[in-house]
């Protein structure tokens, strides 16, 4: 049957190429009658339209590029959910690439995208970054927006949480919990994210007259064999009453521990965790965390990153940062 193109419909409808391909694009040029023939005979052969062919012209791909550390965590799934819904009303495609927090495998991503072949990039960057420079030559030639996470000393669009303030009524919630020795898992340590939720435990603590030990503090625990034996050894030997984790992959490493040490959450144990996991309610005990507008801020990004396109966004260095909310559950119980 061969390839259905604009070229086999024009045959089959005995016009110009020229009018068809504008009668697709719905052209004021174009009769009513001829658009509604045209697309008639486009949905009897299911013709398909090529983006990338029919946008050449326009120096167009039709598709952006969401650069995320992973897919499977419950974050960017809720975000990237919004991101596709919004490129979908614009008739634009999205291509996915996960980093698995690498800088080395980010930055050949950012420089395969410099060929044109996307319009526009959504990142939330990999905490692990020898070299920056890459966001800038891309920031250079195309649109990009940065999402949940971002780096002090780069420009640029960025939509995060308040992140400080969701650490710091983290803490404060476990401090009216009664704990006076609360641990600190942390991670994103070289991304302003996890030094602003760093910051907001620490000045929690200070603000309720407890020392800030900073035995207190779990650093580098990103991995997952070395990260349930660094958690354990760390509530076998300082012994907290309560810990916040400051992503979600620490906190079911916390069960574990506290399930071989023999210890009882809440009890001898409150946990709270910033994290968009569908299952906390179900975990024994049901998990207190730190929810974020994953959904939201993939939305407002996407929407952002479309108002780019067109010419209407004018600031291009600002930072809009959206609420997270206490979700408090039987982990965190007094």
């Amino acid at each position: 049957m061969g390839e259905i193109n604009i070229k086999r419909l024009a045959s089959e409808l005995n016009l110009s190429a020229a009018t068809v391909s504008r009668a697709l694009r719905d052209s004021h040029e174009i009769s009513a009658e001829t658009k509604a023939r045209v697309m008639e005979m486009a949905k009897k052969l299911n013709y398909e339209p090529n983006p990338f062919a029919s946008s050449l012209r326009r120096q167009q791909s039709k598709t952006i590029a969401v650069i995320v550390p992973e897919v499977a965590n419950n974050f960017f799934s809720l975000a990237i959910k919004a991101i596709e819904e919004v490129a979908r009303a614009k008739d634009y495609h999205v291509l996915i690439y996960q980093t698995h927090e690498s800088g080395e495998i980010e930055a050949s991503f950012m420089t395969s995208l410099l060929s044109g072949r996307v319009d526009g990039v959504l990142i939330s960057p990999a905490s692990h970054v020898a070299n920056k420079e890459y966001f800038q030559k891309v920031s250079e030639k195309m649109p990009m927006v940065f999402f949940d996470r971002d780096h002090a000393d780069i420009e640029g669009v960025k939509i995060t949480t308040d992140d400080y303030d969701s650490a710091y009524n983290a803490t404060q919630h476990l401090v009216d919990a009664g704990c006076k020795t609360i641990g600190y898992l942390a991670a994103l340590e070289t991304l302003t994210t996890g030094k602003k939720r760093l910051q907001g435990y620490q000045d929690a603590l200070k603000n309720n007259n407890l020392k800030c030990q900073p035995d207190l503090i779990v650093s580098n625990c990103e991995n997952n064999e070395p990260c349930h034996s660094k958690i354990k050894d760390f509530i076998s030997q300082q012994k907290p009453d309560g810990i916040i984790s400051s992503i979600e992959e620490l906190a079911i490493p916390c069960y574990y521990a506290c399930k071989e040490l023999h210890l009882n959450i809440p009890k001898d144990l409150k946990l709270i965790t910033f994290s968009n996991l569908s299952h906390a309610e179900l975990l024994n005990p049901p998990l207190s965390t730190i929810n974020q507008p994953a959904f939201e801020i993939g939305n407002e990004a996407a929407t952002i990153l479309f108002k780019m396109f067109s010419k209407r966004w004018y600031d291009p260095n600002i930072t809009i940062s959206l609420k997270s909310n206490i979700i408090k559950r039987e982990s965190t119980r007094s």
